[in-house]
């Protein structure tokens, strides 16, 4: 009764509805019996109006159900739900009793439903037992064979087992063994060691024997050639007298530039020794040096990058040429010699401010132009015959000024010589 209503109360019109029930009438279709049964089923009892529009329904729905309970007839084979409905809706004659007809009718097909639906879970039931019975047993298997091979794997374990504790005992055993002769090889290593330190200070001994055998050797050349030299000396001072009193009697000028100002290079600001044997001393012979600027009229040529990053090349291109101006201001004031420094300019993005010492000349190499082609231009621009050194340890460069008749002098002699100075 109460879907019946619920579903007439979705075509009813507004105002027909009762209004009791017009908040139902608003809920969803699949709600509006659920959630209003109780407020539609009082209605139903209260409202003669609503039950017989719902009556009216149930006629148009099932015209013979309803036309036969109004006869008095109830349909064998109609469903008791609805004929109770249909009779409580139109009530006709003797419709309590239909009711209660129904009610029974109700009960005995749900005791007969019941029965049969015992009987249906007990048919379930013992066919389930059977099947938990069989998957049981099958699961037994399982577990048993389950069982069988843990049991074989368990025996390969121990064997497994077995076999890897042997192989860690024979490896403990290696291991002892290259142990044991690491030790041997690191005593042997040890007196080889110390053998190879004896020889090596014996051998010390011997090239210190041997230097001072050197130097003996060379003081004693110098002694016997003292004799030579002061005589040579006495024709270079005569000679150089000479030729002072000549430039006075000439009144020649004395502002004469140097040739070495006429080679074109980039000064600070802006961007050899032909026929002087140096009493035939080595290269690396530290008296070189000396020899070569006690020569009167000497022009010192200095590679000084070569110079400076031989021994101070830890430092800034700034802090090295600030450091070699200060030291050639020094020996320049000792010897009173000629001093050209040139510098590679390739390196230089602006023109460089060079404090240089007086007598000091400082060179940078032009665009395009390397130092060591400004150190041969400045050789070839003396007159031959004047005395010139170059100082750079440049193979190279010492190959082709030496060609040019200048004297080679490698950087560390001159860095020597300053720490002197």
């Amino acid at each position: 009764m109460v879907d019946l209503a619920a579903q007439l109360l979705g075509t009813m019109p507004a105002t027909a509805v009762p209004p009791p029930l017009r908040g139902i009438a608003k809920f969803d279709p699949r709600k509006r019996a659920k959630l209003g049964s109780a407020p539609i089923a009082a209605q139903l009892e209260n409202d003669k109006e609503f039950r017989e529009a719902v009556a009216e329904s149930v006629a148009t729905g099932w015209p013979e159900l309803v036309s036969s309970l109004a006869e008095g007839n109830v349909p064998p084979a109609a469903d008791p739900v609805l004929v109770a409905a249909a009779a409580y809706l139109t009530r006709p004659p003797g419709w309590a009793d239909m009711v209660e007809t129904a009610r029974a009718d109700l009960e005995q097909s749900a005791v007969a439903a019941e029965g049969s639906a015992q009987e249906q879970q007990v048919g379930r039931l013992r066919e389930q037992l059977a099947t938990q019975k069989s998957a049981a047993k099958e699961e037994s298997e399982r577990l048993r064979e389950q069982l069988k091979g843990a049991r074989a794997e368990n025996s390969d374990l121990r064997r497994k087992l077995h076999e890897a504790r042997e192989k860690a005992k024979g490896a403990e055993r290696r291991a002892a063994e290259i142990e044991q002769a690491a030790a041997e090889v690191r005593t042997a290593a040890s007196a080889a060691g110390t053998a190879g330190e004896s020889e090596l200070r014996r051998l010390r001994e011997r090239v210190a024997d041997v230097e001072k055998q050197l130097e003996a050797s060379r003081r004693a050349a110098r002694e016997g050639r003292s004799f030579e030299d002061a005589r040579i000396r006495v024709l270079l001072d005569a000679l150089q007298d000479a030729s002072a009193g000549l430039r006075r009697e000439l009144a020649m000028p004395t502002t004469i530039s140097r040739p070495a100002d006429s080679v074109a290079a980039i000064s600070p600001g802006a961007p050899g020794v032909r026929g002087v044997p140096a009493r035939a001393l080595a290269d690396d012979d530290p008296q070189l040096l000396d020899q070569l600027l006690a020569l009167p009229q000497v022009h010192l040529i200095i590679d000084g990058y070569n110079v400076t990053k031989t021994g101070y090349g830890n430092f800034t291109l700034a802090d090295q040429r600030a450091r070699l101006m200060t030291s050639l201001g020094a020996l320049v004031a000792q010897t009173r010699v000629e001093v050209t420094v040139v510098f590679d300019g390739a390196e230089l993005n602006s023109p460089v401010q060079v404090a240089a010492p007086r007598g000091v000349r400082v060179l940078f190499s032009a665009p395009g132009e390397i130092a060591d082609d400004l150190i041969r231009q400045l050789v070839r621009a003396e007159p031959p015959g004047r005395a010139m050194a170059v100082v750079s340890s440049d193979r190279e460069v010492a190959e082709s000024v030496r060609r040019m008749g200048a004297r080679p002098v490698p950087s560390a002699l001159l860095l020597r010589r300053l720490s002197r100075a």
